[in-house]
């Protein structure tokens, strides 16, 4: 079992900068794809972001392209979620999940992740 716990979330005004994080524990997940999802209300959960936590390998949604930038930490079993440049129409729930697949690049399908956490709110105003 892998458990993912997100953090970083909040308001913020639109221009804005938040530093999401998704804590991995359990079993390891240094093989595993680790992917970024949000979901606004009434719409479907979407890719942002995913590593492969082995190559390092990235991926990105063509909206959020030069604005997000996905890393991890080793020592910290952590996958951060750098968001500049904030827009009204990126406040969401932010999910990580992570993909037991080794295969780079991560998938963009949220069915192909194994694993979720508990999501973490960021709201920006205009």
């Amino acid at each position: 079992q892998v458990q993912l716990v997100e953090s970083g979330g909040g308001l913020v005004q639109a221009g804005g900068s938040l530093r999401l994080s998704c804590a991995a524990s359990g079993r390891t997940v240094s093989t595993y794809n680790i992917g970024w999802f949000r979901q606004a209300p009434g719409k479907e959960r979407t890719f942002i972001a995913g590593i492969n936590w082995a190559s390092g390998v990235t991926n990105y949604a063509d909206s959020v392209k030069g604005r997000f930038t996905i890393s991890r930490d080793n020592a910290k079993n952590t996958v951060y979620l750098q968001v500049n440049n904030l827009k009204p129409e990126d406040t969401a729930v932010y999910y990580c999940g992570a993909d037991r697949s080794s295969i780079a690049p991560p998938s963009r399908r949220y069915l192909a992740y194994d694993y979720w956490g508990q999501g973490t709110q960021v709201t920006v105003s205009s």
